[in-house]
């Protein structure tokens, strides 16, 4: 209910100029926002969670909901985002044309579309996504896909094709980093994803300045869960072990806070990103959805 993200986030896809069903996956909240959407959105599907199962989760939930219901295509929008009205037109078009891609994410703008959201910035860097500073430098943006390395899942435009090969979230990690974790399988799957620069989406999140858990965790799906080029989980245990034992000698100690993260993250989950691993580069169709 913060900032009237409801309002300006459900509002947005009703007005949306393709015919979309919402469905929404309530994570426990602790706020009125049921009764908000129940109230003034009676068509959305409303689905109550019976605690708070992370993005990851809840978004596994509204998939599994909308397969059932024979979706062709499935649009992630987080709770703080809205879109323009041809936002979902323009992505479901372009990737009828790209099958390639599973896939697809609008321009992220901050939320009063005075410039990009800060993170997703960084996304679209010439590293991440070649070409596509230089052509809005040069004024040469087309209504055409921009492959890139990945796209937080903030706005995600997935196909039905994804879903299968892909399969859903990654119960791994609770919030942050599943959606670092579901590219890099989406990539060992031969599938892309690309950004449609003409498609824009509003994401208020400016204010929201602690990336470090993020990072963290981000780091651990990057080196531990990634079918591409995952390392030993146990060999990065110990090293982390000996830095901070030895920050602590030397009186670096400031130093062990995120190594400490990383540590802690790993032991807890040092099961659940090996079982993510196997399930991963399994054939079964919609791997994390059966669940």
């Amino acid at each position: 209910m913060q900032r009237n993200w409801i309002e300006k986030c459900f509002s947005s896809i009703r007005n949306s100029s393709v015919p979309v069903k919402i469905i929404a996956i309530d994570n426990k909240s602790s706020d009125n926002s049921v009764e908000y959407i129940q109230e003034n959105f009676p068509e959305t599907i409303l689905l109550e969670s019976e605690k708070n199962l992370g993005f990851g989760g809840a978004n596994n939930i509204g998939l599994k909901k909308a397969l059932d219901l024979g979706g062709e295509f499935f649009f992630l929008l987080n709770q703080d985002a809205w879109v323009e009205e041809n936002t979902i037109e323009l992505l479901v078009k372009n990737s009828h044309k790209n099958t390639k891609y599973g896939i697809l994410s609008p321009l992220h703008l901050n939320g009063k579309g005075t410039a990009l959201d800060e993170q997703f910035s960084k996304y679209i860097a010439p590293d991440f996504c070649k070409n596509l500073y230089s052509d809005f430098a040069l004024n040469k943006i087309e209504n055409k896909i921009y492959e890139s390395g990945f796209i937080c899942a903030a706005a995600w435009l997935l196909t039905k094709d994804c879903l299968k090969k892909v399969g859903g979230f990654s119960p791994t990690f609770f919030h942050y980093a599943e959606d670092e974790n579901y590219v890099q399988r989406l990539l060992y799957k031969n599938l892309k994803i690309g950004v449609l620069p003409t498609a824009k989406i509003y994401h208020d999140r400016e204010e929201r300045k602690d990336w470090t858990l993020v990072n963290t965790e981000r780091s651990v799906a990057k080196k531990f869960s990634s079918p591409n080029n995952c390392l030993e989980i146990d060999v990065r245990i110990r090293q982390l072990k000996f830095k901070i034992i030895k920050n602590t000698i030397l009186l670096k100690s400031k130093e062990n806070k995120n190594l400490k993260k990383e540590l802690t993250f790993l032991i807890e989950n040092k099961e659940k990103i090996q079982e993510n691993l196997k399930k991963t580069i399994s054939n079964e169709k919609f791997v994390f959805l059966n669940e």
